[in-house]
This record gives structure tokens, sequence and C-alpha cells, in this order.
């Protein structure tokens, strides 16, 4: 269920980030914010990936909580700091990207479902900034810290082999680090996630070896008797 569950994730985060990204960015003119709002289409397509962005997270909390369960379920040296790290990590990633993409979506939804005046470019601008922030600034080095536990706890349960935590810890690097708004470095968390269940459905498919019973104890001998037919009754 955890591979199955990330590899869903993956697919829906990229269609998602695909269909929300078609809204003007942050440093887009005013020209380009009124044509968009007013003339194009595009704002259609803003309001599908905002009903795709929900079903991106509920996979995601499945895919975390079924990587939990698998981790906890095999023997290994355990610490709770990393396990509750990473469940934090987990909901303040998902906390940041509904939030996130709700602001940069804000007006196309009015333009869809409201006959309202819309607001001008600067507080379209101001919301799509906001919205930035929420998932560049806070979300993505939520999204780093979940990539560091996971890698740890399913490194020690050997679960994933060395390279694949390196790459993890790579990536996580990155993302803490990061400091672009550009689209393509939130491709870097759902690639990860993709690699990860990809690796755990080929543990899953691997046919594990057969357990070899034990051998049966010999039945103990009756101790011998030095009775003597004499002594017979």
């Amino acid at each position: 269920m955890s591979a199955v569950s990330g590899i869903v994730f993956a697919g829906l985060f990229v269609a998602s980030l695909v269909l929300v990204r078609q809204a003007p960015g942050i440093a887009a003119p005013d020209r380009v914010y009124a044509a968009f709002y007013t003339v194009g289409k595009g704002n259609v397509l803003v309001t599908a990936g905002l009903y795709i962005v929900p079903f991106a997270g509920i996979a995601y909390l499945w895919h975390m909580s079924a990587t939990r369960s698998l981790i906890e379920s095999l023997p290994g040296s355990s610490s709770e700091v990393p396990r509750w790290l990473q469940l934090a990590s987990g909901v303040v990633f998902v906390c940041m990207l509904f939030a996130g993409t709700a602001a940069v979506g804000a007006v196309a939804l009015l333009t869809v479902f409201s006959s309202t005046p819309l607001p001008s470019p600067e507080v379209a601008r101001t919301l799509t900034g906001a919205g930035y922030g929420m998932v560049f600034v806070f979300g993505v080095r939520a999204a780093g810290m979940y990539m560091i536990t996971t890698t740890t706890l399913t490194r020690r349960r050997g679960l994933v082999p060395r390279w694949v935590a390196v790459v993890g810890y790579l990536g996580a690097t990155f993302l803490l680090l990061s400091t672009t708004f550009h689209p393509a470095t939130l491709l870097v968390f759902p690639g990860w996630v993709l690699l990860l269940s990809i690796v755990l459905l080929l543990a899953a498919a691997r046919p594990r070896p057969a357990a070899v019973p034990a051998p049966a104890s010999p039945t103990p001998a009756a101790p011998p008797t030095d009775r003597r037919p004499e002594d017979l009754p």
C-alpha cells in the first residue's frame, strides 16, 4: 500500500502542478495578470488543478501512514526523534501545499464561480506571492525534512539500498538550501517518492526464502532398569 499510494501521489502532484502553474507568476506584469483573468481560459485549468491538489494530499498522507506502519513492523533500532519528525514534517508539507495552492488559485476560482468584479493585479500578485512563500519557502523545507527522516528510518530497517539513501539525502539537502521559485524545484520531492515507492514495490514482489523447519527433537529413551527378575511381583 505504501508503494501504490506513493506512485498515485507523484502522478497527481505533477498533474496539479502543471495546471496550477498556468497562473501568472509573481514576476509577471500587470497586463499579463489582467489578460489572464479576463480574456484567457487558463483560469479553468488552474481551477481544475486546485481540485486535484486535495487528492494528491490524501494520497501522500496515505503513503506516509503506510510507510510508517511498514517501518514499525520490521525489527531494527528505532528512535523517537526521527519518527515524530517524519510525522510532523509530512503534515506541515500537506498544510503548506493546500494553503499555498489555494492562495495562488484564489483569483482563478473567482472567475469561474463568481460574477463579482475581479481584484486588481496588485491583489492577485500579493496572493500569488503568499502562495509561493508557503509552498517554496515552508512546504519545500518540510518536504526535505520528511525525506531525511524517512530515508534514515527505511535505511535502518534495510528497506532501501545505499544508493537510494544517498539520493534521498542529496535531494533533501537541495530542498533545504534551495532559494528559487522555479516549479522544477517541486519535482524533486514527488520524484523521490516515486523512486522510494518503486524500490518498495520491487522489494515486496521479490520472493522471500522459504522458512526451514526446525529439526524435531529426539524422543528421550526410557531409563534402563536394574531390577532383577526375582524382584518382580
